[in-house]
């Protein structure tokens, strides 16, 4: 069985760079996957559906900026432009048990127009 940061980090280029949603997470993604975002439902079939037209949307881009692993648990930070948005930060963490990712949390913070300090977001 592969480790979980090689799981990750093939799963992050095909979901985030690729921006191919469906091989990602028929990959590397449980069936009953379970989902804490409250605006995608839980299942596997349900993420790929949700995901999609957002990651095909023109001139949209998902850069990694890092990923983490802690055991089974992984974080991705991102760096999100969608067109006539601001850019947004994304930490997506992820559970992963028997070389799958079964149960997804995430956080977004959209970077503001006026900052009050000089520290970058990534």
């Amino acid at each position: 069985m592969s480790d979980n940061r090689t799981i990750v980090t093939e799963f992050a280029r095909l979901f985030y760079t690729e921006r191919d949603v469906e091989t990602a997470f028929t990959s590397f993604v449980a069936e009953d996957y379970i989902q804490h975002n409250p605006t995608i439902p839980d299942g596997r079939d349900a993420a790929v559906a949700m995901l999609t037209p957002k990651f095909s949307t023109p001139g949209a881009a998902f850069e990694i900026q890092r990923i983490l692993i802690d055991g089974d648990f992984a974080l991705v930070h991102v760096r999100a432009t969608f067109p006539g948005n601001p850019v947004a930060a994304v930490a997506d963490i992820y559970r992963l048990n028997g070389g799958k990712v079964v149960e997804h949390w995430d956080v977004l913070q959209r970077m503001p127009d006026e900052v009050a300090n000089d520290h970058p977001m990534f």
